[in-house]
């Protein structure tokens, strides 16, 4: 069917029953619609009154559902053959829960006392929906093919008056697609989604899409099984993995020849290792981040001259991260919380804090570090000199000067920059950083404009539009990280390949519809909202999303 009917609304069609429309107005300003139902169901012939013997009649309606769903591969009537053939789905839960400690293995006991990880304000159903379900989860319901009209305004999160300023963007398909025609000339046929190229150098970094598995410190969640099941995943998909500060102090350093076991895989070489276990030949890396605790462990030292990381070193696979910031509580440093007796034993490393209001927890808080534009490039220069053969990233928060401190950076000789928007953040912080401190990602890539080198953003990604309209802006990967950590809880094996492998899919379909066939080639041409004045008619002339600050 070309164009959106003229006719329709939710529920039951006027001229097929049981047939549903989607994004239709309300049914009291749709012409044609209940109101006068009895005089057309009276008038009409092939509406309502002969309903029961269209539907006994007609093939693929209600009458026989349940036929269909028996007989129609891919429908619900086989999904327990299916769950038990598809190797990694559910077929598979009861091992899998039995060699995963501490994830999927108790989550029926833990969902009845307690529902796992909340994520609140942030799409949780939907991640674990993909983790789940892969690719199929960015389509309709299979089910509903043929029986449901579908159109725009699926939702309103575009127009939302608290949403930000990537939620507001479109992506903005041309007419004429001369990249298009180059690629069909250089394939000598029509091009299509798959032939999308979304490899990409993530910090000096191969990836095989922009993405990368974002830093988790040492909070809980990140400490316990989570962080290891997400780090073997992030593995076996080549994904360049950022190993995020304190885990040292907090949970060890380890060794890599250990048995993996305990408080062994917690620790930061444990993390490694398993990463390791399941990385390709050629594929990702791993980014190490320091604080300033973890300076005064020698977090950076301890892994360079690690046997263990040779291996990274010699393929160019090893970074080390500066952090200078984070999203979720710019200008301070981590927060965790910590029971008496382990708050005792880093209680010379960390500022601990009574302030929680109960006998057994408190509150540890992090150095924040100093940084002046100086500092920042001494420190760079001085991570080059003592550290030559590892990658140099820097971690800004999103601060207004955002864009200074990148070129800072930059110029300094670091390979990549990270910036978290203030939606970003996996762990603790105080409810009024969360809501109010800190520029949205999308403010911050206005600011930043065009980057000097990599840009890596972080904040509310988990599907292709938000990351496309990124990557459009100037970004060149994003970072998975609460989408990681329910990814990996809803399945602990393949959780976050399935999450990818939608995003990646999701990426290349959005790529093609816009007349190119790499994700480097996205540009602020690609996205356009209301009053920006976007796209320009001469690129030279215009920065992203109108004129720096």
């Amino acid at each position: 069917m070309n164009g959106r009917p003229t006719e329709g609304s939710p529920g039951e069609s006027p001229d097929v029953p049981g047939l549903r429309t989607e994004a239709s107005g309300p049914r009291t300003d749709a012409p044609g619609l209940r109101a006068d139902a009895d005089r057309r169901r009276a008038d009409a012939p092939g509406l309502r009154a002969d309903a029961d013997r269209r539907r006994a009649d007609a093939p693929g309606l209600r009458a026989d559902a349940d036929r269909r769903r028996a007989d129609a591969p891919g429908l619900r009537a086989d999904a327990d053959r299916r769950r038990a053939d598809a190797p990694g789905l559910r077929a598979d839960a009861d091992r899998r829960r039995a060699d995963a400690p501490g994830l999927r293995a108790d989550v029926d006991r833990r969902r009845a006392d307690d529902p796992g990880l909340r994520a609140d304000a942030f799409p949780a159903d939907s991640v674990r929906d993909r983790a789940r379900r892969g690719t199929a989860a960015l389509f309709p319901p299979v089910e509903a093919y043929g029986r449901t009209l579908f159109g725009a305004a699926r939702t309103s999160a575009h127009t939302a008056p608290d949403a930000d300023l990537l939620d507001a963007l479109r992506l903005v398909p041309p007419v004429f697609m001369p990249r298009r025609l180059e690629k069909l000339i250089d394939l000598a046929r029509e091009p299509m989604h798959h032939d999308v190229d979304l490899t990409t150098v993530v910090g000096a970094l191969h990836s095989p899409l922009p993405a990368y598995l974002s830093a988790f410190g040492s909070t809980q969640v990140a400490s316990a099984d989570l962080g290891t099941a997400a780090s073997r995943q992030a593995g076996r998909l080549g994904l360049p993995m950022v190993i995020g500060e304190n885990v040292v102090p907090v949970n060890g350093y380890g060794r890599i020849g250990t048995a993996p076991s305990g408080e062994a895989e917690r620790s930061l070489l444990g993390r490694i290792r398993a990463y390791l276990d399941e990385l390709p030949d050629g594929a990702g890396g791993v980014a190490v981040q320091q604080s300033t605790e973890d300076a005064d462990a020698e977090v950076w030292n301890l892994v360079y001259s690690d046997p263990s990381a040779r291996p990274l070193l010699e393929s160019g696979r090893l970074a080390f991260e500066l952090k200078v910031g984070q999203g979720a509580k710019p200008g301070l440093g981590g927060m965790t919380v910590l029971d008496r007796a382990a708050a005792a034993r880093v209680a010379e490393q960390y500022a601990v804090d009574d302030v929680l209001g109960g006998e057994e927890r408190v509150l540890r808080c992090s150095s924040p570090g100093t940084f002046t534009e100086e500092i920042l490039r001494q420190q760079i220069r001085l991570m080059r000199n003592n550290f030559p053969r590892a990658r140099v990233w820097v971690k800004l928060h999103p601060g207004r000067d955002v864009r200074e401190a990148a070129a800072v950076a930059w110029s300094a000789g670091a390979d990549a920059v990270t910036v978290d928007g203030a939606e970003g953040g996996t762990g603790w912080a105080p409810l009024g950083f969360l809501d109010t401190v800190g520029l949205p990602l999308g403010e911050c890539l206005r600011r930043i404009g065009r980057p000097a080198a990599g840009l890596l953003v972080s904040g509310r990604m988990w599907e292709g539009t938000r990351a496309a309209k990124a990557l459009a802006l100037g970004a060149t990967a994003v970072g998975l990280g609460r989408a990681a950590l329910l990814a990996v809880e809803e399945d602990p094996e393949r959780g976050l390949v399935r999450l990818v492998e939608a995003l990646a899919l999701e990426l290349r379909l959005l790529i093609s519809a816009l007349g190119k066939y790499e994700a480097s080639a996205l540009a602020y041409e690609d996205v356009w909202a209301a009053g920006t004045g976007l796209p320009h008619p001469d690129p030279s002339l215009a920065a992203p999303l109108g004129t720096q600050p």
